[in-house]
């Protein structure tokens, strides 16, 4: 079997259908519309209130994270527009029953400080190693969402040893693609808006210089996951099927009927899924 297509785990996660289309607002990581707001499980759900947002200083600017749990370290990396007081709560406490989870702000994003140093999704990428380091560890697992998968994979394939297992979830591999015009053309709006914030505007900018990543997928050696939403008009399940046939040994998961950052829709669902991946220990026999 062509090593490119080996050992993909496709699981079909069937949930109850909402009626949701994809984010169409600015932020890749926008809530629920009104009257479709998940069920939620207190018990599980973290406080924001009652969680203080510490600082790291990495590469000269001040990054506002938060911790919870205890356990092997699991960096979540937001999306566009997206801040560590957008995570549903319930998913983070999902995950923090058994990993001890970090989340931050990128730069120039919520409680983080910027520069005036070009914004680049390599840089967003040395930011989240950096940050790794300033918290004593020379790796994690990854769990990357919309933006923050496209960060996530620039870290996997330049950093590759500061990653330990990789969850994509609501990815691309380019914003220059058929698939993800609805996308490219969010952030070309909010690139040319001088209204919009500067962190906002960067961080698109970021997005439009990005050359993308398909070249190096073929070479990643990580457990890695994909998961998508059916629905998912800004990255659709397509290019998550076409990224699955180019990382050896990935999972798949599709979530169907959910729209992109299908962690706002279906917490109890993602938080688990991203649980049973995590504490599987099994490992493709990489190929060269």
């Amino acid at each position: 079997m062509n090593h490119k297509l080996m050992s993909i785990l496709a699981i079909a996660v069937t949930i109850c259908l909402l009626a949701v289309a994809g984010c169409t607002g600015t932020s890749g990581t926008c809530p629920p519309p009104a009257g479709q707001v998940p069920a939620v499980q207190p018990h599980a759900a973290v406080s924001y209130n009652a969680t203080p947002v510490k600082y790291a200083e990495v590469n000269g600017v001040t990054l506002g994270y938060r911790e919870f749990g205890a356990g092997e370290p699991l960096l979540m990396i937001e999306g566009f527009g997206a801040t560590i007081d957008t995570w549903n709560q319930t998913f983070i406490g999902i995950l923090a029953t058994k990993y001890h989870v970090y989340t931050y702000d990128h730069r120039g994003m919520g409680y983080s400080s910027d520069n005036n140093v070009s914004p680049t999704i390599a840089r967003y990428a040395d930011d989240a190693a950096g940050l790794m380091t300033a918290l004593g560890y020379d790796s994690m697992h990854v769990y990357g969402v919309s933006m923050g998968s496209t960060v996530s994979q620039q870290l996997v394939i330049s950093r590759p040893e500061r990653v330990q297992k990789l969850v994509l979830d609501s990815v691309s591999y380019s914003v220059r693609i058929p698939e993800t015009k609805k996308l490219l053309g969010t952030l070309e709006t909010v690139a040319a808006d001088p209204t919009q914030p500067r962190g906002l505007r960067n961080e698109a900018q970021a997005n439009l210089a990005w050359n993308g990543s398909y070249a190096g997928l073929s070479g990643i050696r990580k457990d890695v996951m994909l998961v998508v939403g059916t629905e998912d008009v800004l990255t659709p399940e397509e290019v998550t099927v076409r990224m699955a046939g180019q990382i050896n040994g990935s999972w798949l998961v599709r979530f169907k009927g959910l729209p992109h950052v299908g962690s706002h829709y279906a917490p109890v669902e993602y938080g688990e899924n991203a649980l049973a991946f995590l504490g599987t220990n099994e490992s493709a026999p990489w190929s060269g």
